[in-house]
């Protein structure tokens, strides 16, 4: 299993980072995990063919999350046909103004009829030969999530974006041993984090939707630091093989 960091800034673009977006590549199988930038032109870029993308979900309605999605969706609809990704939103009430969308700009024809466009709730939102996606709500907003990714045996934790690691960091992490957790580091320090963090049973840590102009210094300290994980920051284009 192959972690892509495609997009690590936090609410709006940097010189040198994009917004969130995540790729995970399994036995040839892409899945994409929020779209907060243009995540169909990257996987082009990649000569990743959008008929190996079996998902594209977003883990909460907000825009750095999921803006790439509807130029996602749109060429699936009308161009790459062979496509058939689950393309999954955490909030039903989006579907209409898309599937609105699509037909405004596709001349008045509605969006393909085995266009596989649907929402999710929290529990098991996706699952197939190669990955389970287990939504766990938080309370960063209205239909906000953190997920459990378990594949080839391995579990990785994303935590979407929070309201603060004391208030709602998912409980799965002290209860469950984790490969990997990809935090976000833009609305709490750093400290804030490793607080919760030393009570997880995870091997390795990884910052990502940074807010470097927030946290630069802080989360300089805490690399320094000793810490019973790996612990440090993700960056735009960084690999890691699990």
């Amino acid at each position: 299993m192959r972690l892509i960091f495609n997009g690590t800034s936090h609410g709006v673009p940097e010189p040198h980072r994009r917004c969130s977006s995540y790729f995970l590549e399994i036995a040839g199988s892409w899945y994409l995990i929020d779209m907060g930038t243009g995540v169909i032109e990257d996987l082009i870029r990649r000569g990743v063919p959008i008929e190996r993308v079996k998902l594209a979900i977003c883990t909460h309605p907000h825009g750095d999350h999921t803006d790439g999605a509807i130029q996602f969706t749109d060429l699936v609809n009308w161009y790459f046909k062979k496509a058939d990704p689950a393309i999954l939103l955490p909030d039903e009430r989006l579907l209409e103004p898309l599937k609105t969308w699509l037909t405004l700009t596709g001349n008045g024809k509605p969006p393909r009829a085995d266009l596989r466009l649907g929402a999710f709730g929290a529990g098991v939102a996706y699952e197939d030969e190669h990955l389970r996606l287990t939504a766990i709500p938080t309370k960063h907003c209205a239909d906000s999530y953190a997920f459990l990714i378990e594949a080839e045996g391995r579990r990785i934790l994303f935590t979407g974006d929070l309201r603060h690691p004391d208030v709602d960091f998912p409980a799965v992490a002290f209860e469950t041993e984790l490969d990997l957790i990809v935090c976000e580091l833009a609305h709490f320090s750093p400290d804030d984090c490793v607080r919760a963090f030393d009570k997880t049973k995870a091997k390795r840590i990884l910052h990502s939707h940074i807010n470097d102009g927030r946290w630069a210094a802080a989360l300089r300290e805490q690399c320094g630091r000793a810490h019973p994980y790996a612990y440090g920051a993700a960056f735009d284009g960084m690999e890691l093989e699990l």
